[in-house]
């Protein structure tokens, strides 16, 4: 698929990475969740080896067999974007190559993980994307990352990403909405065919008026409401919006609003076991299993969000 023909319009899980008691990649778990959430309409692709999918915990060999994996789950319907997370800009472009291969149809390209703590150097991150997608093909995501750090972009250097041959999408989880409101509509207006997709799991409803879509974890364990409150966004029908984001918010809270915004792969995982996808939560260090009870109160969210049988 080009960058082109791509359309992300909608809701794009970023699906947990399952593993097998013993802390092997599960595949046949991947077989499942992938079918199940590609049965979804309104689901436009999956995104895979991200924070969610626990992607940089896993060998080289394990990335592009999960990335096998999602496409062959899906059959080939809807795309399987990978994350693009090497810190150097030749090994991110090489790891984008091995993901070319593996079947995936476009990247989400992080930030140079250095950036967090020491920031960037002007017209860095627009040469990594340039060299991710001059070596690999690969349409791609511009990630923008929480106000909080020092890898977040900006306005210039969004609008200068956005702009570059290949870039076709935006996941914003700026996570400051006075940025949020004063910068999307400057990215609307000057970059009319980019698509925007927020990535504010916890924030969901407070974005969801001016996006084209969601690419958030949330995605994996909730698709069918998600899906629903993109298109009452697109709708302007706050009433609708605000309905579905109070029936979630016991999900958000059990999910999201725990110490470390880390903690809610965990979490995800307990709820796709509480929706009978996943079989257990097995997680792979430095991820660590969840408080005692917290399984519990997550499947509560879960029922009373109406999510399980």
């Amino acid at each position: 698929m080009s960058n082109t023909t791509l359309d992300l319009r909608g809701l794009v899980p970023a699906p947990v990475t399952p593993f097998t008691p013993e802390g092997a990649v599960d595949y046949p778990a991947i077989q499942r969740l992938g079918k199940w959430l590609g049965s979804v309409d309104g689901v436009k692709g999956l995104t895979v080896l991200g924070h969610a999918g626990e992607g940089t915990f896993l060998e080289r060999d394990e990335q592009s067999k999960v990335i096998e994996a999602f496409r062959e789950s899906v059959g080939g319907r809807i795309p399987i974007i990978a994350g693009i997370t090497l810190e150097g800009t030749a090994v991110a472009a090489e790891e984008a190559k091995r993901a070319v291969q593996a079947g995936a149809s476009a990247g989400l390209v992080y930030p140079s993980h250095g950036w967090l703590r020491f920031g960037y150097q002007k017209g860095a991150a627009q040469d990594r994307y340039r060299a991710i997608h001059e070596a690999s093909g690969l349409p791609l995501i511009l990630f923008q990352y929480p106000d909080a750090t020092k890898a977040t972009y900006d306005l210039d250097t969004q609008l200068d990403i956005a702009a570059l041959p290949g870039v076709f999408a935006m996941k914003n989880g700026v996570r400051n909405m006075k940025r949020w409101d004063r910068e999307i509509p400057v990215i609307r207006k000057e970059r009319p065919d980019l698509q925007i997709l927020t990535c504010h799991d916890e924030y969901l409803m407070h974005t969801m008026f001016d996006v084209d879509g969601a690419l958030v974890g949330y995605g994996c364990i909730a698709p069918e409401p998600l899906v629903e409150m993109i298109a009452a966004g697109k709708a302007k029908d706050y009433a609708r919006v605000r309905a579905l984001h109070d029936r979630l918010l016991p999900v958000t809270a059990n999910v999201y609003h725990r110490g470390s915004h880390m903690e809610g792969t965990v979490a995800l995982k307990w709820a796709l076991v509480a929706r009978g996808i996943l079989a257990h939560a097995t997680v792979r260090s430095p991820l660590l299993p969840l408080v005692d009870g917290a399984d519990k109160e997550i499947a509560a969210a879960m029922r009373s969000a109406g999510l399980t049988k």
